[in-house]
């Protein structure tokens, strides 16, 4: 028999909440009174390399299904920016995965560098300003970046949807999953060289456009990412941690040298877990031991409260290091353990069951972010995960920053069905519940279909939109 987990919002009132998370074995920062602005910790302002952000709260990187098989924007893509300026957020991680070579794209109609590229980020810029404006809001005090990305084992860059992987180094399990007729291309020395090149020129581009920082992509299995666990790679990009981040190391130079006064910021997995698949009710079970997993960057071994964070230590150290100060934290891969990245009720199509309470994925994030934040006070670090919490995620929220747990509260999911939470938190507004994220999946099992990006079951736009029922026809045949 499947198992089963107290849906969130059953839990009716804040005692309810408090006293299941209890009966988890975990804690949750959490406050029962939400405070509107001026008073509320998620409402003060906070200085970066980037700019003055004016309130916690950030609108993590989206990766568009949406735009055009050259990579660019269309009406789809221009509308999710402009309704991250509408919510209210004043740090716009990324706004989008932008990958920088073709052959890094993790999906056909993913925005891409190209000869048009300068003008099309301006138009996104300023779509997102025009939203910020709409809501009433001043723009002096929003900071906007672009992540910049290569998708590695997991590109997907052509009209036929096929895998096209190219991977840091051989995996035996993951390369069975994208090419199981083969050997996965393993990127040369040369690649990398030109890839850092590709990331400097994306960088010079989003400086031209505006923005004010730009985040070298180093999460969720993609190749920077996975480029950190490269123990086995020979050649100047593998084996030790100077090899390991090189890509980082050589890209930061480059844009310090090409783009002066351009702020730097990474998201980073920042631990990680053996890969898992469908076992037995098509509850998730790790497809290799946990123990014993060689290739996580930071591992969690599946029983401890929290994973080892040496590998993340040395690599926050390293940004200190280069003068980066803005991180955005969050772990595994939405592509083989989707349940420690992105916890939910219901996984996407491809996924499997979640082995645990979801609330279990939320609490350890969240704990790994405030032990992380605890020892690099000078980092402006996100932290992710929150979605999960539903109405739940302002009392929470509210508490992290509090505490000092992290610097700003991350939003994925739930701007896509409710992009204007923020602004609802900080002006003392009551939730709309029937816009509250439920974590149905959607958005995810959509894309992985070849269908557009959005929240079918309650953005009424996408309701209506005709990907809707070829989705209700994806799950159907599921």
């Amino acid at each position: 028999m499947s198992r089963t987990y107290p849906r969130i919002a059953a839990l009716k009132t804040a005692a309810q909440f408090e006293a299941h998370v209890a009966a988890l074995g975990t804690t949750l920062p959490f406050e029962a009174a939400v405070e509107a602005a001026p008073v509320s910790p998620l409402a003060a302002a906070i200085d970066t390399t980037a700019g003055r952000a004016g309130n916690r709260f950030c609108i993590l990187p989206m990766e568009g299904w949406d735009g055009t098989l050259d990579g660019r924007p269309t009406d789809l893509t221009r509308r999710r920016w402009q309704r991250f300026g509408e919510s209210g957020a004043k740090l716009i991680w990324g706004g989008e995965a932008f990958a920088v070579r073709h052959d890094g794209r993790a999906n056909p109609n993913q925005l891409c560098l190209g000869p048009t590229s300068e003008a099309d980020l301006v138009q996104l810029r300023e779509d997102l300003l025009t939203g910020h404006r709409a809501a009433g809001l001043a723009t002096d005090d929003l900071v906007i970046g672009l992540q910049l990305t290569h998708s590695g084992r997991y590109s997907r860059p052509d009209p036929d949807k096929q895998p096209k992987p190219l991977a840091a180094y051989a995996h035996p399990v993951l390369d069975r999953r994208v090419s199981p007729a083969g050997p996965v291309p393993l990127l040369t020395d040369d690649d990398l060289d030109d890839l850092s090149a590709r990331l400097v020129q994306a960088a010079v581009l989003a400086q031209r456009a505006g923005f004010t920082f730009v985040d070298v992509k180093h999460c969720h299995g993609y190749l920077g990412h996975e480029l950190l666990s490269a123990h086995a790679r020979d050649g100047r990009f593998g084996g030790d941690f100077a090899g390991r981040t090189r890509l980082l190391r050589q890209t930061v130079e480059g844009i310090r040298r090409d783009a002066p006064g351009l702020a730097i910021g990474v998201r980073l997995s920042a631990f990680d877990t053996s890969p898992f698949r469908k076992g037995v009710d098509d509850i998730g079970e790790p497809e290799a031991s946990q123990a014993e997993y060689a290739h996580a960057f930071s591992r969690w071994d599946g029983t401890a409260a929290l994973p080892d964070l040496t590998d993340a230590r040395a690599f926050l150290t390293l940004l200190e290091q280069l003068g980066v100060d803005l991180v955005c934290l969050t772990a595994g891969s939405p592509y083989y353990n989707p349940h420690i990245q992105r916890p939910a009720t219901f996984p996407p199509s491809d996924g499997y069951q979640p082995p645990e309470d979801p609330l279990m994925g939320v609490a350890r994030q969240i704990a790994v972010t405030a032990a992380l934040k605890h020892d690099f006070p000078a980092l402006r670090i996100v932290g992710s995960a929150y979605s999960y919490l539903q109405e739940w995620l302002p009392n929470v929220g509210q508490a992290v920053v509090r505490e000092g747990g992290a610097d700003f509260i991350g939003l994925g999911r739930m701007v896509l069905s409710y992009p204007d939470l923020p602004l609802d938190v900080l002006r003392g507004l009551p939730l709309k519940r029937k816009a509250i994220c439920r974590t149905f999946s959607d958005c995810t099992t959509g894309p992985r279909n070849g269908l557009v990006s959005g929240c079918f079951p309650l953005d009424p736009f996408y309701t209506a939109h005709p990907d809707h029922a070829r989705l209700k026809a994806v799950k159907a045949d599921a």
